[in-house]
């Protein structure tokens, strides 16, 4: 397998040299390998995600063939933002510990937070991240990659949605080699000019068998946006951006991959994660196709009318005399239709709109996908009702909670691995100094409170730390969602404040103002 394989990369460099550098496509690339079936699906997401569907053609009453706008109710957008909005908002606190754990003493962890605070804030981390979870999870996947702006000494976040970026290496652990892209455009006279920057992140070993990072851009240049195009010097687009940059002393990749939570099912060997609605896609469809009818009924299902040809004359009568309007000329009920003497000049053919079997049709497809998405019953409705308030998914172990509470979990470690990331990249171009701290040591609060009543946790935990089955160091960490430092540091202020209004200190302190120390 692995023969055959090297044998398919060999032909893709060959044709990637004889072609002049030129690439139709991601997969073109010789060190880019990924299943076909996976762009796809990443494509046809991102379409759906924008409401983007091919016209509706039918037939008209003369046999011509027409388009229509197809209406959809674009679930896959609405899922995903009801989702993100219950898995993070900019109320989330991101603490790194600032105490040695083993010596019990400062250490530079205090800078470190300084500096992951500052870099978090100027760029608007938290505002952004609660943007971009709703494509992540419509689409399924997101990057976000550190850089250094050398003249301003910032480090800025660069963001990549599913579409943008690409695996190269994955092992059980993650990814560890990937490429981002990233599309500019020029006008240069009528004509749009499109570039695409590919940005290659890699790990590669020195001669002494050190571990270098190794990021490498490549530009490509077009005229079609569906084609990647020819490759260009850099500095058409970028001055002063370097081919290759290598990077020391980092112990994990600088960008960051955040997937939905659950198992790629639909391509079991793939990195890459699955847009919560993957699963749904014909469901998606059928209440699409169903809304479509629905609306198209209600457009065609406006009063009719047909009356007699005569009434609608516009025609002088045989005298020369000019004929009479009999109805108003704004109103488009009537349809003019030749009548026989007796035959009655009005007939009202308006047929009902089925209105309530179509939103019985949605409602009941609407149940399905909250089962295959792990929802609630409830979440979503046609018919007007409101949904579950946040009181009412925890009173009742709600599923839509248990199914936020895994998509947290991995938002979590993507947000310690971006601090990680920082702190390196910062050490590395000499704006940083201290020590890298670990996951252990940064806590990530999501500010639970809609979900989590903080008071009845409270409780909970003071039962059990008066029994003696729980430290008070545990009791802060779990209720404040803080690290373990973070919370030893509470309990000493804690003990010093008591000391300072323990009645006996109070007393001996009133003494020794009175009748001074005692010899």
């Amino acid at each position: 397998m692995k023969v055959i394989q090297r044998i398919k990369n060999l032909f893709k460099r060959g044709g990637y040299a004889l072609s002049g550098q030129t690439l139709m496509t991601i997969n073109d690339h010789p060190k880019i390998n990924i299943d076909p079936k996976e762009l796809e699906r990443i494509e046809r997401n991102l379409r759906q995600y924008q409401g983007d569907y091919p016209p509706v053609k039918y037939v008209n009453s003369q046999g011509e063939t027409k388009e229509r706008d197809f209406m959809t109710l674009n679930l896959r957008k609405l899922s995903a933002s009801v989702l993100a909005g219950l898995i993070f908002n900019e109320q989330c606190e991101i603490v790194v510990s600032d105490a040695d754990e083993e010596n019990n003493k400062p250490n530079t962890f205090k800078t470190a937070n300084d500096l992951v605070q500052h870099v978090f804030e100027h760029n608007r981390f938290k505002k952004n991240l609660a943007e971009y979870l709703d494509p992540t999870l419509a689409l399924g996947g997101l990057a976000v990659r550190p850089y250094v702006d050398v003249q301003a000494k910032e480090i800025e976040f660069s963001w990549a949605i599913a579409n943008a970026f690409f695996p190269l290496r994955s092992n059980s652990s993650g990814i560890s080699d990937g490429v981002l892209k990233s599309v500019t455009t020029k006008n240069v006279g009528k004509q749009t000019v499109y570039y695409t920057l590919l940005e290659f992140h890699e790990w590669k070993k020195s001669e002494d068998g050190t571990s270098l990072y190794v990021i490498t851009n490549e530009l490509y240049k077009s005229e079609n946006p569906k084609i990647i195009g020819k490759r260009v010097p850099l500095n058409e687009v970028y001055e002063g951006l370097e081919e290759t940059t290598t990077i020391k002393g980092l112990s994990r990749p600088l960008f960051n991959y955040l997937k939905p939570a659950g198992f790629n099912n639909i391509n079991p060997h793939s990195p890459l994660g699955l847009g919560i609605a993957d699963n749904s896609v014909h469901t998606l469809q059928k209440i699409n196709d169903t809304y479509d009818q629905f609306w198209w009924e209600i457009k065609m299902g406006q009063r009719t009318v047909f009356v007699s040809d005569r009434m609608l004359a516009t025609l002088p009568d045989e005298s020369g005399n000019p004929p009479i309007q009999v109805f108003d000329p704004d109103v488009n009920v009537y349809k003019s239709m030749r009548m026989g003497a007796d035959e009655e000049v009005i007939k009202d053919v308006t047929r009902d709109i089925r209105t309530q079997q179509y939103i019985d049709a949605i409602n009941q497809s609407l149940r399905t996908l909250e089962m295959e998405m792990k929802l609630s019953v409830g979440t979503f409705s046609f018919d007007g009702r409101s949904m579950k308030t946040a009181t009412e998914v925890v009173s009742e172990n709600d599923l839509t909670y248990r199914t936020r509470n895994e998509h947290v979990y991995a938002v979590e470690q993507f947000i310690k691995g971006l601090v990680v990331s920082v702190l390196e990249l910062a050490k590395a171009f000499n704006l940083f100094s201290g020590e890298i701290p670990t996951f252990e040591h940064i806590g990530v609060d999501f500010d639970d409170g809609v979900f989590q009543d903080r008071s009845a946790l409270l409780k909970f935990y003071g039962q059990a730390k008066t029994f003696g089955f729980i430290p008070t160091v545990e009791v802060i960490q779990r209720v404040f969602k803080v690290p373990k430092e973070t919370a030893e540091e509470w309990l000493k202020m804690i003990h010093e404040e008591q000391a300072v209004i323990d009645p006996i200190n109070i007393s001996d302190r009133s003494s020794k103002k009175m009748f001074g120390d005692e010899e």
